[in-house]
C-alpha cells in the first residue's frame, strides 16, 4: 500500500525564523502550509513535499538529506550561486567534484547546506 502513498522529505531545523528566512531569501521559496510555528510544509514541482520541523537534532546528520532534480545543473548551480549558496567541494574516491559539481555514471550533482546545517542536493541524470 506505500508505493501508492504520496511521500515527502522531512528536514529539521533547530531555529524556524532562521530557517523560514534561508529558504524564503535564498532559496525562494514560501510555506505552502503553516501548520504551527515549529512545522512547515513546502511544495515543490510536480505535487512533491518537504516539511521543516523544530527539533535540536539539526545538523547531525552527514548524509545528503534532499536534493532536487533537474535538466541544467550548471544553471542551477550558477544560480544559487548569485544568491550566496557555496557548494560543497567533494575528492573521496570514485567521487570528486569540480566547481561543486560530481559527475557520476547515472549523471551530475552538487551538494550545499541550508541555515541548519542540513545537506540538500541538486542533481541531473543521464
Amino acid at each position: 500500500m506505500l508505493k501508492q502513498l504520496d511521500i515527502m522529505a522531512v528536514l529539521p531545523a533547530k531555529d524556524m525564523v532562521r530557517a523560514r528566512n534561508f529558504y524564503r531569501d535564498v532559496l525562494r521559496l514560501e510555506p505552502a502550509d503553516v501548520m504551527d510555528e515549529e512545522n512547515l510544509l513546502y511544495r515543490c514541482g510536480n505535487g512533491t513535499a518537504f516539511l521543516l520541523y523544530k527539533t535540536d537534532n539539526a545538523g547531525t546528520a552527514k548524509n545528503t538529506q534532499m536534493g532536487w532534480g533537474t535538466d541544467n545543473i550548471t544553471a542551477e548551480v550558477e544560480d544559487l550561486q548569485g544568491r550566496g549558496i557555496v557548494f560543497e567541494e567533494y575528492d573521496f574516491p570514485g567521487l570528486k567534484t569540480e566547481n561543486g559539481i560530481a559527475t557520476t555514471p547515472v549523471g551530475k550533482a552538487a551538494w550545499f547546506t541550508d541555515s541548519e546545517g542540513n545537506i540538500l542536493n541538486i542533481f541531473q541524470r543521464q
